[in-house]
């Protein structure tokens, strides 16, 4: 077909559309008429469901009947709800009483890199490719519920689950996670947010108790669950551990009927974290609709956490029969259940799924590609091209598994690049040796369990690698064992474990041409930093960890992450740690955030206490120049959007991309405020020379600040200052603007 006659082909289905538009200009409403019709049969249809409902089996439809599963109703054709972990990737296939692994050899998976990886592409749209295909695996696997993604904000770096969130911003973290639960979610297989809410460290998790101001709530704890519901529409919740002023999260009164349902109309369920439910009165009055993991053993040893003690089972079921909890209540935890159902394992138009495709790992390799963080590039260091030279690789990190381990999160993949490999498979023409340097135990536990490798041995044996080499690329950072990128604890030390420290020292005495690559989902202490020509975040990358690492390493792809939480110099430095015990980890199991809502970057704006790597900073292969910055007027109204446009050039030799940030902040302020807060941002491709306009929008409405004083949100009028830069400490202009 010529182009002609395909342009004619084209222009006649436009002008269809464009007809069947105007000849029912009404289309999108029509559509929305629909979706409510078929919500309102949905739900009439589960008004006829818990007619035919017994107490007994409404009851039941409230809590476990194994480690990952709750019951249907057989008689009536109602289905179980299966969950799996995680937010990186479909858990194994776990034991029906126990935490044992099945034994199943049909349920590797493709491991995507963690959450800290995803939030620091600052790329929305790759976060929906991201949940679509994690949905995608779900659905194969045969679950209804992926427990993920988590939000809970970065604000202490000992938090060992760090690794699983989107950083220390709520407006990053809302704007990565609607995309993300969308793509599950078309999957007919349920998004679960969690950990609702406040869940910011793993010490004393099922003890501690959080005090907090309602302002740092909304402004900086709350927004990224917020969103999950308003805009990504999620189906599930999962609640926290902890306590909240004195109540457990996961049967709380505030957060989960005033807040998340009366306030937010959610409309979904929520789950309990496995163990989170304490009492059966609160758990029944105080907004939980589904108990899982109360008693650890199911039924392996014992009949004393048998499923039907749950709180919500057996007593549960006495406390409506006694008439002390009225049935209106089961019967609003069973239409949640069954609306939950529809969703997914009831709807007559779920796909099927797919795994391990190679549409799953280029996505898994392209996040991990654009998560990855150039931090420092000294005389230009990186990218290492592939040429007849020797590069010494030292580290255990080079080579161990970061998809196991971690907790909830592990992961058992098809398979796992390791950085090693991935170099190997890239740089053919280079002799590259490997060497332990220092080494871990031999389990998850590891970091209690001292290496039957003798330390001293390793050290030498790295020396004598690194001396004889060209280059030397230390990997380095953390790994996913007890207390350190772990469920269940946090970190101990803000440094390096394993004397990486001391024998980083060692090996610049024999060669100063080194490369670190940190391993982690944390930062950590880098005395050394001086000493480095060139620091690589690379985060846990899961299946297609080594092929991303050797394609930024090489210059294959241009790095274009940015870091979703900001690296203090020394742990003092970190707003929890700067306010003592009661602040972290808490005193006698209670904690007050004393640092409010100066969290992460404004922190060390407002206070003035320079970050060793700031949030937002990410650096490049080429380099960018963003000019032209205005806005459309210069006073605003509450109700009026704030058009930001701006060109953004690239000035290098290599295409890459570039993150336009956009902060804001209120001068002279009737309350307490950060310096600036990110409203907005764009990430742009560029070729060498290109140039490109971008335009950031932004609410008015979204410059309030909580108001504790009316309970609502407050805009104040007066002077705002707008920054523009691709970093929080690297602005390139300010501009004042008015709200009237």
């Amino acid at each position: 077909m010529n182009s002609k006659k395909a342009l004619s082909k084209f222009s006649k289905i436009a002008l269809i559309f464009i007809f069947i538009f105007l000849k029912t200009p009404d289309a999108f409403s029509q559509k929305n008429h629909s979706m409510a019709h078929e919500n309102n049969a949905v739900e009439s249809k589960i008004d006829s469901i818990i007619s035919l409902l017994t107490l007994e089996e409404k009851v039941d439809m409230c809590h476990a009947q194994s480690k990952f599963s709750t019951k249907g109703v057989e008689r009536l054709g109602i289905p179980e709800i299966w969950m799996s972990d995680g937010p990186h990737g479909v858990r194994a296939e776990i034991s029906w009483d126990s935490w044992d692994f099945a034994g199943w050899t049909n349920d590797s998976i493709t491991a995507f890199p963690a959450l800290t990886c995803l939030a620091a592409t600052f790329n929305p749209e790759l976060s929906g490719a991201f949940g679509y295909s994690l949905g995608e695996e779900a659905r194969y696997r045969k679950k209804d519920v992926l427990l993920g993604p988590g939000v809970n904000i970065y604000r202490t770096p000992l938090n060992g689950r760090n690794f699983e969130y989107m950083g220390e911003d709520p407006f990053l973290a809302s704007k990565m996670v609607v995309p993300y639960i969308k793509g599950v979610q078309k999957n007919g297989v349920a998004a679960c947010v969690k950990h609702y809410a406040l869940n910011n460290q793993e010490l004393w998790r099922n003890q501690v108790n959080v005090e907090v101001s309602d302002r740092a709530l909304y402004e900086i704890y709350l927004p990224a669950f917020k969103a999950a519901v308003i805009d990504g529409g999620v189906w599930s919740l999962m609640g926290a551990y902890n306590k909240f002023r004195g109540q457990y999260c996961c049967h709380n009164e505030l957060l989960l009927n005033k807040i998340l349902k009366k306030d937010w109309g959610f409309d979904g369920v929520v789950v309990s974290d496995w163990s989170g439910a304490h009492n059966t009165y609160e758990s029944a009055m105080f907004g939980l609709d589904i108990e899982m993991g109360t008693g650890t053993d199911g039924l392996g040893s014992t009949t004393a956490n048998h499923y039907d003690h749950y709180y919500l089972a057996t007593p549960f079921l006495k406390s409506l029969k006694a008439g002390d909890i009225d049935e209106s209540v089961v019967n609003d935890k069973v239409r949640r259940i069954l609306r939950l159902m529809y969703r997914t394992n009831m709807s007559s138009n779920r796909p099927l799924g797919r795994k391990n495709n190679q549409e799953h790992h280029d996505v898994a390799r392209k996040v991990a590609t654009e998560g990855i963080v150039l931090l420092k590039n000294k005389n230009n260091f990186f990218p290492i091209k592939d040429e007849n030279i020797t590069i010494a690789v030292i580290g255990e990190n080079a080579t161990r598994s970061m998809t196991a381990g971690g907790g909830s999160s592990e992961l058992k993949p098809q398979f796992e690049i390791s950085p090693l490999e991935g170099l190997k498979m890239r740089y053919k023409n280079a002799t590259i040796v490997h060497s332990m340097g220092y080494a871990t135990g031999p389990s998850v536990y590891d970091a209690v369990i001292p290496s039957k490798l003798d330390a001293d041995s390793l050290r030498v044996e790295a020396i004598k690698v690194a001396k004889n080499a060209d280059i030397v690329l230390f990997f380095g950072g953390l790994n996913k064992s007890h207390l350190q990128d772990c469920e269940g604890a946090d970190r101990e030390q803000f440094n390096l474990p394993f004397g990486q420290d001391e024998l980083l020292n060692d090996i610049l005495r024999v060669n100063k041409n080194v490369g670190y690559i940190l391993v982690s989902g944390n930062a950590v202490e880098m005395p050394w930093l001086n000493s480095i020509n060139g620091v690589i975040q690379t985060w846990y990358l899961g299946s297609m960890a080594g092929y991303a690492i050797a394609d930024v390493i090489s210059g294959d792809v241009n790095p274009s992450g940015k870091l979703p939480f900001s690296f203090p110099v020394k742990l003092q430095d970190n707003a929890a740690h700067s306010f003592g015990e009661l602040s972290y980890p808490g005193k006698d199991y209670n904690q007050v955030y004393k640092e409010d809502i100066l969290v992460g970057y404004r922190w060390h704006d407002t206070k003035k206490i320079a970050p060793l790597y700031a949030f937002g900073h990410g650096l490049s292969y080429t380099s960018f120049n963003i000019t032209d910055i205005k806005v459309d007027k210069k006073a605003y109204t509450p109700q009026d959007k704030i058009k930001l446009t701006c060109q953004v050039t690239n000035t290098g030799d290599l295409e890459g991309a570039e993150v336009v940030q956009v902060y804001i902040g209120k001068q002279k302020s009737k309350v307490k405020r950060a310096l600036k807060e990110l409203k907005g941002f764009q990430k742009i491709n560029l070729k060498s020379g290109g140039q490109k306009a971008v335009e950031i929008t932004i609410d008015a409405a979204n410059l309030a600040f909580y108001d504790e004083s009316i309970s609502d949100w407050n805009l104040e009028k007066g002077d705002y200052i707008i920054y523009v830069g691709n970093a929080s400490n690297n602005i390139a202009e300010t501009i004042k603007v008015n709200i009237k």
